[in-house]
């Protein structure tokens, strides 16, 4: 059991020092981003509920309502309402980048404990595919989720688009993510590109959110 929750949470723990390492300026509290990382573990318990009774009484299994609605919406908004309700005013929030750390985090918790679950009912030998799929898609999620965060915060004259952008970009990401799995059989020749083009744009926004971040410490600390 103990090899199950190591291979489970040691991927999800690698991405999300990772990204906290990529911050310059002022780190984290790491208290706070692995509280962050706990709510999201938590997560899984409400979603596989509510995901088991849907599936029961029947409604939202279709491929495209399932990819889309009861996978990609749920699970990104409920990422997104830890986010928004928990971190989005909190004082530790005070860069741009800090967004793309508390979103790798609440999505690599509910990643990890997903993974655990999944290994502990399949076994070890899909922990290496578990890693390079759903861990790092859950992680590219929140990073792209968490960058639209950041622009909120310190573009106060946007706030509700990039609020918007923050939920329905990952949502809309996810949900092409799982209507491949769901509906090919050749699922592995779109899904490797699919993640080259998601490792691509979470890589440019974690770039992007960096920059943003140069410049607001250019604002409040002028040379």
């Amino acid at each position: 059991m103990l090899g199950v929750v190591t291979a489970g949470v040691a991927p999800g723990l690698a991405l999300l020092s990772y990204f906290y390492l990529k911050d310059q300026y002022d780190s984290e509290p790491i208290s706070l981003v692995l509280k962050t990382f706990i709510f999201g573990a938590l997560l899984v318990f409400p979603l596989m509920f509510i995901q088991y009774v849907l599936a029961a009484e029947g409604l939202f299994q279709g491929s495209f309502l399932k990819a889309f609605g009861t996978v990609g919406l749920m699970e990104e908004f409920f990422k997104w309402f830890i986010l928004y309700y928990t971190i989005f005013q909190h004082v530790s929030f005070d860069e741009p980048y800090d967004g793309v750390i508390y979103g790798a985090s609440v999505s690599l918790g509910f990643a990890s404990a997903e993974n655990i679950f999944y290994l502990v009912a399949n076994g070890l030998q899909d922990a290496l595919g578990r890693a390079l799929l759903p861990v790092s898609s859950h992680a590219l999620f929140g990073v792209i989720m968490g960058y639209y965060f950041g622009k909120a915060k310190f573009s106060p004259d946007s706030i509700k688009k990039w609020i918007a952008f923050s939920l329905f970009i990952p949502v809309i990401l996810h949900g092409v993510y799982d209507y491949i799995l769901m509906t090919r059989e050749d699922w592995l020749m779109l899904i490797v590109p699919f993640m080259i083009f998601l490792w691509w744009l979470g890589l440019r926004k974690v770039k992007k959110a960096k920059i943003l971040t140069l410049h607001h410490m250019n604002k409040q600390y002028p040379v």
